[in-house]
């Protein structure tokens, strides 16, 4: 996948007639070699931009889901994959479940065709696809794999919205304020300032913090650049990026929604891959690939560590860290009992319907609150502005004497 492009290419068809379509190739040879392989004559070849976006989980659960539709219809697999190709709009997908196609006629298994396209579809994909065929259950499958995506991207956006809407409102506020202090204040400043009366304390205040503001403009533009710029040094270092999220784990509200969110999708995988006949390891091994919070991979890396070194699962997770007492406590009475998969099952729905309602809660809760905070500081703004105007009826019969 690293080394291969996408192509765009027309043609004309061994009966003459206009074609084209898509190819993944690493070179233009091999796309002419694999168009004359067709019998199709190239006429036009054009390399096409990647859209990064495109490799979205949303994109793959929906092939997947699609997929298993088909598959349960009784079309073959290679059909299937071509049938969908036909219906996708972009050349990027289109493209690619062709190669998928070309490879199950060479006897190449799905898992084996998957494993060359690691951003399109990650190693949860990779172990469920195996699963299905090693049990011929493919369908089944790719159905739980398909519905477990969706759920889990429905949990992620409804927590994105409810840490987003916060963040929207208070950089609306802050560009008010900003504009108000700027180029309203210092208009009202110069006015009051032709009739020789004294401001009132508020006003001097506001006006002095928006001569402020004029006069450090390149230090309060560095301080709003600087966030950005220590997220993307973060990236590089490892070690900064975990710093960082035991920090936003620690906060009081977004911590618990945040590691919610976590612990949801960490059980929904292991639910996952344990319904599917998966051993508990491998289903950590493939958690852990499908996290991308550093702080959880760490903490799963650990898990899976001292499970292989004979520690019971249940005291592996509490020595972790970040699991909750009912994980635990759940956990260590699948173990005992046998029902470890109906146990894990439990905190998956659990979490998630937790963190939903943590979700609704916090959205409810802040819409009203920043409103109020907003109103306030907008408020404060303008009672400065004309508070001055009740005190200029002196300063002008004082002129007129």
């Amino acid at each position: 996948m690293a080394t291969e492009r996408l192509w765009r290419w027309r043609g004309l068809d061994p009966e003459g007639s206009p074609c084209q379509g898509s190819l993944w190739k690493s070179s233009r040879l091999e796309v002419i070699q694999a168009l004359q392989h067709e019998r199709i004559i190239p006429l036009a070849l054009r390399r096409c931009a990647v859209r990064s976006s495109l490799w979205h989980p949303r994109y793959s659960g929906q092939i997947i889901h699609q997929l298993a539709t088909l598959l349960q219809a009784g079309l073959p697999l290679a059909e299937g994959l071509e049938l969908l190709a036909q219906q996708q709009q972009g050349a990027q997908w289109q493209a690619l479940l062709r190669t998928l196609a070309r490879d199950l006629a060479q006897g190449i298994p799905l898992s084996s065709a998957l494993e060359r396209w690691p951003q399109a579809f990650p190693p949860l994909y990779l172990a469920m696809i195996r699963t299905g065929e090693l049990t011929g259950k493919l369908d089944l499958c790719c159905f739980h794999l398909a519905r477990q995506q969706r759920e889990q991207l429905q949990l992620s956006e409804k927590v994105k919205k409810a840490l987003r809407y916060p963040l929207v409102i208070l950089l609306l506020a802050l560009l008010v304020v900003m504009g108000m202090l700027t180029f309203v204040l210092p208009e009202f400043a110069a006015i009051y300032q032709t009739f020789n009366t004294p401001l009132p304390l508020l006003t001097k205040v506001v006006i002095s913090a928006g001569e402020s503001l004029s006069n450090r403009w390149p230090l309060l533009l560095l301080m709003a650049i600087l966030p950005f710029l220590l997220n993307q040094l973060a990236q590089r270092r490892p070690s900064w990026l975990l710093r960082r999220q035991k920090l936003l784990h620690a906060l009081p509200v977004v911590g618990k929604l945040i590691g919610g969110q976590r612990l949801s999708q960490i059980f929904t995988v292991l639910t996952l891959t344990q319904s599917a006949g998966i051993s508990f390891m491998q289903g950590l091994e493939s958690v852990e690939e499908t996290l991308s919070c550093p702080l959880w991979r760490q903490r799963i890396h650990q898990v899976n560590t001292q499970i292989a070194h004979g520690t019971a699962i249940w005291q592996a997770l509490a020595n972790s860290g970040g699991f909750t007492p009912l994980c635990l406590q759940l956990i260590r009475t699948g173990e005992a009992s046998g029902s470890l998969d109906i146990m894990l099952e439990n905190l998956a729905r659990h979490h998630s319907e937790r963190t939903h309602r943590q979700a609704e809660g916090l959205a409810t809760l802040l819409e009203p609150m920043l409103l109020l905070i907003t109103g306030a500081v907008v408020g404060v703004l303008v009672v400065a502005m004309y508070l001055p105007i009740f005190h200029l009826g002196d300063a002008i019969s004082g002129m007129g004497g």
